[in-house]
């Protein structure tokens, strides 16, 4: 067996995989010098690797190619495997195919994480007995890596990406999608191929099965299309068909289903700042209903969160300055609502690597919000470009560019002043100087954390 890929997802695949006796070949571009603090521990696995490159020879011989979320389907490797109809699998596969315990799986272009984390702090509150709630797969780590001890009566609330989802062949029980905006067109090329990624958390489901679907999005009729059980809706106004559903009224989360009307919490519970954590909140409740988690869960859970790592953070206040990490938002429709979200005078850092999506909506924004905007990382050019065009080259707010997040760091340290916030929300994924947005959070964290 063939594992393409060796970062979380990849890694955790083969050291399952070499588990159960298989012969894994554990394969990454990347030196052999970038795994020697693994290479012993891959070695007494069993596992064979080859770092450096992906050379054609390697799968002579393989009867199944793992994939890791990072590999594009386009990899020769990936293309030789399809061409010679060897299976292609990957680690949330593998998960779905080895454990059966009631699974939760949660996707969308945004909010994915915050729902995860959400949804699973309420199934804490609502579990009973010895149950366990698990929670992971596209955050944290792969859920595979505890598939051994999930039992058949625990919850696993799994965030699931397009790019594990455009190889899968399995659905959860219970599958939430909570919206479908561009995103990642660098990697699926159009937005069909994107809503087709997506919806496939759907196509595997049976009639005992639920998905969970948001009423406001414009992909909404057509995925209904595509459910095979029952459905829950979540949005801003009432259900208008006939699907049961939860919605927001008097700052209050209320449940509809036939004529009944119940509420389920009051938004004082959400300690998440913005708009848009109240829809994910609205989609947790959405779910929790569909699983029959009690109201008092869904509030007791949603009390426990008082923020997120990476995802509008506060890191510290420091002059009289706040400097909040919102790495997490690697989309300019993302930067939009944390921007949105930002009451002080803002100091905006942009960048990282683009993702071929539409900035446009993000320059209308800076230009009614007129943050001073500080440009990084490999993305920094194009981005002054679309904002320079769209302003014809008269900014009515401050830009810079540096060449990376340190000297971003420091020079929005020099021009903040006491009662700004300085944001990172940069709107570019990290992989033009880090492993994941994470890693870019955390160097962040540690940059601020370092002033005297």
């Amino acid at each position: 067996m063939l594992v393409l890929g060796a970062a979380r997802q990849g890694l955790s695949a083969a050291r399952f995989l070499a588990g159960r006796q298989a012969y894994v070949v554990l394969n990454d571009q990347r030196p052999e010098t970038a795994f020697a603090h693994i290479s012993k521990e891959l070695h007494d696995l069993g596992i064979e690797t080859r770092f450096g490159g992906h050379p054609a020879e390697l799968i002579d011989g393989v009867d199944v190619l793992c994939v890791s979320g990072g590999i594009s389907l386009e990899n020769p490797l990936v293309v030789q495997a399809k061409e010679k109809d060897i299976r292609l699998t990957n680690d949330s596969q593998i998960f779905f195919e080895t454990v059966n315990a009631r699974v939760i799986g949660i996707t969308g272009s945004a909010g994915k994480t915050t729902t995860t984390i959400l949804v699973g702090e309420i199934a804490k509150e609502a579990a009973s007995g010895n149950q366990k709630v698990w929670v992971g797969g596209n955050i944290g780590y792969p859920m595979l890596d505890q598939a051994y001890e999930i039992k058949s009566d625990d919850w696993v609330v799994l965030e699931l990406s397009s790019f594990q989802l455009e190889l899968m062949s399995a659905s959860p029980s219970i599958a939430v999608i909570l919206n479908i905006t561009p995103n990642h067109l660098d990697r699926h090329k159009t937005m069909e191929n994107y809503i087709a990624a997506k919806s496939r958390i759907l196509l595997f489901q049976n009639e005992n099965h639920c998905a969970i679907l948001n009423r406001d999005d414009p992909n909404y009729p057509n995925l209904l299309q595509k459910v095979r059980g029952g459905v829950v809706t979540f949005g801003n106004s009432p259900p208008a068909d006939k699907y049961p559903g939860v919605f927001i009224e008097n700052d209050s989360i209320l449940h509809k289903e036939d004529n009944n009307l119940k509420k389920l919490l009051s938004l004082d519970c959400l300690h998440l700042p913005g708009l848009h954590n109240r829809f994910n909140l609205l989609a947790a409740c959405a779910t929790s209903i569909a699983v029959g988690f009690p109201p008092a869960a869904m509030r007791d859970g949603t009390e426990h969160i008082r923020s997120i790592p990476h995802r509008l953070e506060l890191v510290r206040e420091v002059g009289g300055v706040r400097w909040i990490n919102d790495s997490i938002a690697t989309a300019p429709e993302r930067v939009i609502a944390a921007v949105r979200t930002i009451q002080n005078p803002l100091v905006l850092l942009l960048g990282g690597r683009d993702k071929d999506l539409p900035w446009d909506d993000l320059a209308d924004c800076l230009r009614e919000i007129k943050p001073r905007v500080i440009l990084f990382g490999e993305s920094a050019g194009m981005i002054y470009s679309v904002l320079a065009k769209r302003e014809n080259g008269n900014f009515p707010y401050g830009i810079h560019s540096v060449t990376n997040l340190a000297e971003a760091v420091n020079l929005a340290r020099q021009i903040s002043k006491p009662g700004d916030t300085v944001l990172l929300s940069p709107g570019g994924t990290s992989f033009d100087a880090y492993a994941d947005f994470e890693e870019r959070g955390r160097h962040f964290r540690e940059l601020v954390e370092a002033f005297a």
